[in-house]
């Protein structure tokens, strides 16, 4: 292990490395702090950029701007009580009240502190737990992995929260968009519908700057200059008191662990980390009414829970090649792109990258600790500037990023309708998360089904009855029928609440 860490940090500490990881966390952090874009879209407008890099430097890179967006999503929430991302919306709860306080320095403090410290515990969960389960993963057969992948979408969208049938629709849809391109076994053209231009399948970048890019930008360019920052931050107003710093040292351990088990599930991801933090914090306080109006406790917790849930979310994408959510179906597609094959291998046939890329989460965490803290002032400038500026420019950028990556007119298209796709998506109520998820493990699911069906001679019997294949199966049956009858028991008990007469009720 400590042979393995000094490797890490030898490969991450190169001028190169340094370089790309500082332009990836600031680069995060500048497109977090923007209002609608969070980590996920700031991945997928920043894909391109990584074709032309060293695979380790690349993945360095686009792993700083995912945690970078993580951080950056909380400045937009705490200022303008408008979520960065989707898992800071757990901080504008006490983080907003806290700026309207006069405490918005000390809020913005603290989060810096909590995310350090999240992201230094999921760093930790990641070099403990990674290698050894890797080692398992070794034992997998084709079955097995047909069958974690069918779990790990499962739990996608039943754990993950909102309608199941509206999650089950979209990951379909994201296996059927997978499916486009040449048959791996036949070498036919399947659903191109005689666009050359699809032999080689959907791109991903245009899927995933079309619905979580444009579709984005879209869709909150009417929200984003609604609210305007009134107070200056400076950096004597950020020191918090010695009984703030007493009341997160709790809130930040509990949240961080709660945020390195959840981060590395399937389906769970940074969002419910930050919320199962933020309710432990409300369950265990003596004065419960504090919560709301501005309480240190309501931002250390959520903070450090999903910036550690950011780095373990790494564990089952890198050691097992099983995305937990979209950003890391981005990050999985991306290794592809770059010719490494995510999986148990990974660890033992490129411990330059598995390794460096660990240590480059230490070094990334103590840039955004160190630059973030003053450069706080120039985020509140970016978030004054008019937003009618900055998102045509996003949108270019968006178009010939995926122009660059094959110098195809086509690909601007496709990204065009999907961001049209996406912005219906969300004007209809459907989550385009569970769709980029079914669209990346759609085909290693068909492959890995199609190898094991070929092992067993076609009969389907000996993957149900194999021990591991069939526990894993049937855990991912029991999580759809638990989700099934716990929907039923929502909508049943709605009706009978719209049915009482309102005295009672």
């Amino acid at each position: 292990m400590f042979e393995n860490i000094l490797l890490g940090f030898a490969t991450a500490a190169t001028p190169e490395n340094l370089l790309y990881c500082f332009i990836g966390v600031f680069l995060g952090t500048f497109i977090g702090v923007l209002p609608g874009l969070g980590s996920l879209a700031a991945i997928s407008m920043l894909l391109p950029l990584s074709f032309y890099l060293d695979p380790t430097t690349a993945l360095i890179m686009l792993a700083g701007i995912y945690y970078g967006g993580e951080y950056g999503g909380s400045i937009a929430s705490i200022l303008l009580n408008i979520p960065g991302t989707p898992s800071a919306a757990i901080t504008c709860l006490d983080g907003n009240p806290m700026a309207k306080q006069g405490r918005a320095g000390v809020a913005l403090f603290v989060t810096a502190i909590a995310s350090f410290v999240g992201g230094s515990v999921g760093v930790v969960a990641l070099m403990a737990f990674g290698p050894a389960i890797a080692v398992i993963g070794l034992s997998f057969g084709p079955g097995d992995y047909f069958a974690l992948m069918l779990l790990g979408l499962v739990a996608a969208v039943t754990v993950g929260g909102g309608s199941i049938v509206k999650g089950l629709i979209m990951v379909v849809l994201g296996l059927l968009l997978g499916t486009v391109g040449t048959d791996v076994t036949s070498g036919e053209f399947r659903y191109t519908f005689g666009f050359l231009e699809l032999r080689d399948g959907v791109s991903l970048v245009a899927i995933a700057m079309g619905l979580f890019g444009i579709a984005e930008v879209v869709s909150s360019i009417n929200e984003a200059g609604k609210r305007k920052i009134t107070e200056k931050v400076t950096i004597r107003g950020m020191l918090p008191t010695s009984s703030d710093m007493k009341k997160t040292v709790g809130p930040m351990a509990r949240g961080s662990t709660i945020g390195g088990f959840f981060g590395a599930l399937p389906g769970a991801g940074t969002v419910i980390a930050a919320f199962l933090a933020y309710a432990t914090e409300i369950r265990l306080a003596k004065d419960k009414s504090r919560f709301g109006k501005g309480a240190i406790e309501g931002i250390a917790a959520p903070e450090s829970a999903n910036n550690a849930a950011a780095q373990t979310a790494f564990i089952p994408t890198l050691t097992i090649g099983i995305p937990g959510s979209p950003t890391m179906s981005i990050m999985l597609g991306a290794l592809m792109i770059h010719g490494i094959t995510p999986g148990p291998l990974l660890v033992s046939d490129h411990p330059t990258i598995f390794w460096g890329l660990i240590a480059s989460f230490w070094i990334g965490n103590l840039f955004l600790l160190v630059l973030n803290i003053p450069l706080i002032g120039l985020w509140v400038k970016v978030l004054q500037f008019p937003y009618k500026y900055i998102y045509p420019v996003v949108i270019a950028l968006i178009c010939i990023g995926v122009f660059s990556m094959r110098t195809s007119v086509f690909d601007v298209g496709l990204v065009l309708i999907f961001g049209a796709m996406g912005y219906l998506f969300q004007r209809i109520g459907y989550s385009a998360a569970p769709l980029i998820l079914g669209f990346v493990l759609g085909p290693m699911l068909e492959e890995n089904l199609r190898r094991a069906m070929l092992i067993a001679r076609g009969d389907p019997y000996r993957l149900i009855f194999d021990p591991l294949t069939g526990s894993i199966l049937f855990l991912s049956a029991l999580l759809l029928v638990w989700a099934i009858f716990g929907g039923m028991r929502k909508m049943i008990k709605s009706r009978q609440l719209t049915k009482m007469p309102a005295g009672e009720a």
